[in-house]
C-alpha cells in the first residue's frame, strides 16, 4: 500500500475548516473513488486550517497516476489556501485502524 500526502493551511477567514472538509467529501472523494487502486483516505486538521490528507493506494504507480487529478482537485481549493501545497508519497508500513492490518 502507497500513499500521497497532501500539506495544506487552510485559511478559516475565507472558508471555515468544516466547510472544506465537507466540500472535500462531496467533490473530491467520488472522483477518488473512481481512480485505479484508491483504497481510501483520511483528513487531519488542526482549528488553526493547518491539514493534512493521506490518500492510500494499492501501488505506488496508482498513487502517482492519480497526480493529474490531484493537481485539478487542489486548485479547485487555491481560494482558500494561505500558500500553495506540498505533496511527498510514502510506502504504507504499518497501519492499524479498526479491521485492517497492513505490515
Amino acid at each position: 500500500m502507497y500513499s500521497r500526502v497532501t500539506l495544506v493551511e487552510i485559511d478559516p477567514v475565507r472558508i471555515e475548516i468544516e466547510a472544506a472538509v465537507a466540500r472535500f467529501k462531496e467533490e473530491v472523494v467520488p472522483e477518488l473513488e473512481s481512480k485505479e487502486g484508491y483504497e481510501g483516505a483520511v483528513v487531519l486538521a488542526t482549528p488553526e486550517g493547518r491539514a493534512m490528507i493521506v490518500s492510500l493506494w494499492a501501488t505506488a504507480e496508482d498513487a502517482h497516476a492519480a497526480a493529474a487529478f490531484a493537481t485539478g482537485a487542489v486548485e479547485r481549493f487555491m481560494t482558500f489556501f494561505k500558500a500553495p501545497p506540498g505533496r511527498e508519497y510514502y510506502e504504507v508500513v504499518y497501519l492499524d485502524p479498526p479491521g485492517v492490518r497492513v505490515g
